[in-house]
């Protein structure tokens, strides 16, 4: 185990390396940093001092290679619109959407995962096609109009739940349930295909056949096996959340990392840009590698192949 873990580590290092990479150069190669932060209408004598000020007439390799030690160090710049250090501008704002994003992949595993084991068990039935009809409505309705449904249900008329902020949980009930609903009919679907599949093997026919109980059959023995690839894509879907809740957050006014992420775009703020899509790539990757060493202890076939 301890060199399977190992081994997946090493990749993700590599996976993270070149995806900060690319990163790098296709934020340069969008457009002039230079010329960004001088801003519109400045000479060209304004825009050459900038770029000599902040190292960007170095070759993009020796840019990179800088950008990347003070990283290491935990120097991540300066902000060029809010005028802060960018890091702690962005550690301020991941808290929200992490708990964001964890709170949206709660609702969908609660919904798909039951709607899932009842679609197997009743294969065929009026019940596997309701469920399967909740799928593909999560699936075909878009989550911010999802988001105003739920905004002009519990707040405007139930008046349960606050619009927008975060300063209270509640704040993050709706938000959860918007992008939730939206990613679990893929939980739903796999968690359904798996079971079918475990139903019909012989260990649970042996199972069945000892008398244990119809509980005890389905949750201990057919869903620990059929979940297994459902681990992947929770890791998955988590990185999904975290990169592009930005709709959502805009709708509820959630003050998180995707509303920044779309405010460095509009403003060229680069050095945000640049440690934003760094820190979701590491993301990704570490959940990437927590699902396959926590695959490898839920089968033991992953680690012997």
């Amino acid at each position: 185990m301890l060199g399977f873990t190992l081994r997946r580590l090493g990749l993700a290092l590599l996976v993270a390396l070149t995806v900060s990479i690319l990163a790098f150069l296709l934020l340069h190669l969008s457009g002039d940093p230079a010329l960004a932060l001088a801003g519109e209408g400045a000479r060209q004598a304004d825009i050459d001092a900038v770029r000599k000020a902040y190292g960007l007439d170095r070759p993009l390799a020796v840019q990179y290679a800088d950008w990347l030690w003070h990283v290491v160090r935990g120097d991540f710049g300066m902000s060029v619109y809010f005028k802060t250090p960018a890091g702690p501008l962005i550690w301020g704002k991941l808290q929200t959407t992490l708990l964001l994003g964890l709170g949206a992949l709660a609702v969908a595993l609660l919904i798909s995962i039951p709607l899932g084991v009842l679609a197997a068990i009743y294969k065929g039935s009026l019940i596997d096609r309701a469920c399967l009809a909740i799928a593909v409505l999560g699936q075909a309705l878009p989550n911010f109009f999802f988001a105003l449904i739920l905004i002009m249900l519990f707040s405007l008329t139930l008046r349960m739940l606050p619009v927008s902020g975060s300063g209270t949980w509640q704040h993050f009930v709706m938000p959860s349930i918007a992008l939730g609903y939206y990613v679990a009919p893929a939980f739903m679907r796999l968690i359904r295909a798996g079971m079918v599949e475990v139903l019909g093997a012989d260990y649970i026919r042996t199972a069945r056949a000892k008398g244990l109980p119809t509980r005890t059959v389905i949750f201990k023995h057919a869903l620990r096996n059929a979940i297994v690839p459902v681990v992947a894509l929770a890791a998955v879907q988590l990185g999904y959340l975290l990169g592009g809740s930005v709709v959502i957050e805009t709708i509820f006014a959630l003050d998180g990392l995707g509303y920044l992420a779309y405010q460095s775009i509009t403003y060229k703020d680069f050095p945000v840009m640049q440690l934003i899509v760094l820190l979701l790539s590491v993301l990704y990757v570490l959940l990437t590698l927590a699902a396959d060493v926590a695959n490898a202890w839920l089968d033991p076939r992953i680690r012997a192949a």
